[in-house]
C-alpha cells in the first residue's frame, strides 16, 4: 500500500522455492523460511499456501521450533490479507511457546509480528511494547535481515507516536545494520520508511532529504525506485508545495504501474488518489476530477474501503475548489457518514482480533493451571508423584542430591481409631513440616508420593549435610 510504512517486509527478487522433497534435512526448511519471512511481493497468497506447506513439514520431522517459525510466517500473510484474528491467535501462541522456552529467535519475531497486529489494531502503546521486547529478545546469533527489520520496526512505530527523534536513532541503527551487512533490500525499506515518517511528522525538508538518499542508493544499485517510494515522493512534493513536479512523479507512477500490469489490491487506486491532490492544487480540476472518477471506479470494484473514504474527502475538496459549495457540503456528509461506518467495521475486525488474542492467552493460562494440578497432591498441596518422576531423574543425574523416603507406620489405626478427617489433618501437618524442611536447602522440595508415603529432595546435599536439615521430621533408621 502507497503513502504507508513497510511493516518490516524486505522486498526480495527470489523466487519461493519448488515444493520439499521428503525428508528434507531441518536446515534447509530454516533457510526456506528465512528466505520468506522478510519479504513481500504481489503472490503472497503463495508465501502463505507455502508456508503452510513448510509448517507440515517441520512438524512431521519433529522440529518444533521450526514449525512454529513457519507459522510466524503464515500468521504475516493472513495480516497483510486482512485476516487479523487468526494472524493474532498464532502470533500469541507462538510467543507464548517462545517465552516459556526461552527461544530468543522466535521470541523477538513473534513480539514483532504482535507489535504490527496491535498497530493494525490502533493500540500504539501495545504496539510499542511488543516492539521495545522484540529489540530486548535480539541475540548475536540473529540474522542481520531480521535484526535490521526488528529495529525497523521500532522505528516505524515510535514514529506516528510522536517520538520523531527518537524514531530517527531507530532508523538510523536499522540502517546501519543494511550498510554492513550488506543488504540493499533492507536499506531501501529503512529509507523508504524514514522519508514517510518525516513526511507524516510535517517535515518535509528532511523527508525529501532521505527521499533522495533513497534515491542514489537505488541508482547506485542499478535500479529503480518502486512505485511505493514514488508515491511517497509524490506526497513529500506535494507538501513542499512543488505541485507540479508532485504531478509529474504521480502520473509518470501511475503510468508506469499501468504498463507493468501490476495487481497488488489498491496500489493503483493510493497512486490516482495521490495524483488527485496534485492536479487539485494546481488547479487543473478536469484532470483532477478524471483521476478521483477511476481512483473511485477502482474501489468499488476491488471493496477498498479505507482508499474509497479518502477519495470522498478528496472530492469534497474538489467540488469546493471549484467553488460548488453545495455538492461539497453534500460529498463532506458522505465522508464523515462512510467514515464512521469503516471505523466500525475496524472496530468489530479489532474485537475479532482481540478476542483471538484473549482466547489464546485463556487458553495458555488454562493449560498451565490443568497442568500445575496434575501434579499437585490436592490435599497437601505438595507435589505428585507424577511430579517426581519429570523432576527427580534430572536432579539424580547431577549429582550430589539427598532423597528421603518416608512412611508412617500404623497410619491406618489413625483413621480407623480417629477418623479420616483426623488422618488428612496428620497428613497436612507432616506436609508442612516437610516442606519447612526442604525450604532450609536452595532448590529442595517435599512431595507425596501416595497414600501415607513421602519424599523430602535435597539437590546439591550430601548425606552428612542432609541429616541436620532432616532431623525435624526424620530420624535415622534403616528405613529413613
Amino acid at each position: 500500500m502507497s503513502g504507508s510504512l513497510s511493516t518490516g517486509s524486505i522486498p526480495s527478487t527470489a523466487d519461493v522455492a519448488a515444493a520439499p522433497q521428503p525428508a528434507r534435512p531441518a536446515a534447509a526448511i530454516a533457510a526456506e523460511i528465512q528466505s520468506l519471512e522478510f519479504r513481500f511481493g504481489i503472490d503472497s497468497d503463495h508465501v502463505r499456501i507455502r508456508a503452510v506447506e513448510l509448517a507440515d513439514e517441520a512438524r512431521a520431522g519433529g522440529e518444533h521450533p521450526l514449525y512454529l517459525w513457519a507459522r510466524l510466517l503464515e500468521a504475516n500473510m493472513r495480516r497483510r490479507s486482512g485476516e487479523l484474528a487468526p494472524a493474532a491467535a498464532i502470533c500469541s501462541e507462538v510467543n507464548a511457546w517462545a517465552q516459556q522456552h526461552r527461544h530468543h529467535p522466535l521470541l523477538a519475531r513473534s513480539h514483532q509480528q504482535l507489535s504490527i497486529v496491535h498497530d493494525n489494531l490502533g493500540d500504539i502503546a501495545a504496539g510499542l511494547e511488543h516492539a521495545v521486547r522484540a529489540v530486548e529478545a535480539l541475540d548475536d546469533d540473529t540474522s542481520p535481515r531480521a535484526r535490521g527489520a526488528i529495529l525497523l520496526r521500532l522505528a516505524d512505530v515510535l514514529a506516528p507516536g510522536g517520538s520523531i527523534e527518537a524514531a530517527r536513532t531507530r532508523y538510523g541503527h536499522a540502517e546501519q545494520v543494511g550498510i554492513t551487512a550488506p543488504d540493499i533490500d533492507l536499506h531501501l525499506v529503512v529509507l523508504n520508511n524514514l522519508a514517510y515518517a518525516e513526511h507524516l511528522a510535517g517535515d518535509h525538508e528532511r523527508a525529501w532529504t532521505a527521499i533522495q538518499r533513497l534515491r542514489t542508493v537505488t541508482e547506485a544499485a542499478g535500479g529503480t525506485l518502486s512505485a511505493d517510494a514514488l508515491d511517497t515522493m509524490a506526497m513529500i512534493q506535494i507538501g513542499r508545495g512543488r505541485f507540479a513536479e508532485a504531478a509529474r512523479i504521480a502520473l509518470t507512477n501511475v503510468e508506469a504501474y499501468e504498463i507493468s500490469r501490476a495487481d497488488d489490491a489498491d496500489g493503483l487506486a493510493e497512486y490516482l488518489l495521490t495524483l488527485a491532490i496534485a492536479q487539485r492544487h494546481l488547479g487543473d480540476t478536469g484532470a483532477a476530477q478524471h483521476s478521483l472518477d477511476r481512483c473511485t471506479a477502482l474501489c468499488r470494484e476491488r471493496e477498498l474501503a479505507g482508499v474509497g473514504v479518502r477519495v470522498l474527502q478528496e472530492q469534497a475538496e474538489l467540488h469546493a475548489a471549484c467553488g460548488d459549495t453545495g455538492r461539497a457540503f453534500t460529498v463532506y456528509k458522505q465522508f464523515h457518514e462512510a467514515e464512521r461506518t469503516l471505523h466500525s467495521q475496524q472496530r468489530d475486525a479489532q474485537a475479532r482480533a482481540r478476542h483471538a488474542v484473549f482466547e489464546t492467552a485463556e487458553a495458555r493460562r488454562e493449560a498451565e493451571r490443568f497442568r500445575e494440578q496434575a501434579r499437585r497432591d490436592p490435599l497437601t498441596g505438595l507435589p505428585n508423584r507424577r511430579y517426581v518422576d519429570e523432576t527427580l531423574p534430572g536432579l539424580l543425574a547431577a549429582a550430589p542430591v539427598t532423597v528421603a523416603l518416608l512412611d508412617l507406620d500404623h497410619f491406618k489405626r489413625v483413621n480407623d481409631i480417629c477418623s479420616h478427617e483426623i488422618g488428612d489433618r496428620v497428613l497436612v501437618v507432616l506436609a508442612d513440616l516437610l516442606t519447612a524442611a526442604a525450604r532450609s536447602w536452595p532448590s529442595g522440595f517435599a512431595a507425596r508420593l501416595g497414600g501415607e508415603e513421602f519424599l523430602l529432595v535435597l539437590p546439591g546435599c550430601g548425606t552428612a549435610a542432609a541429616l541436620p536439615e532432616c532431623g525435624p521430621v526424620l530420624r535415622p533408621s534403616g528405613r529413613g
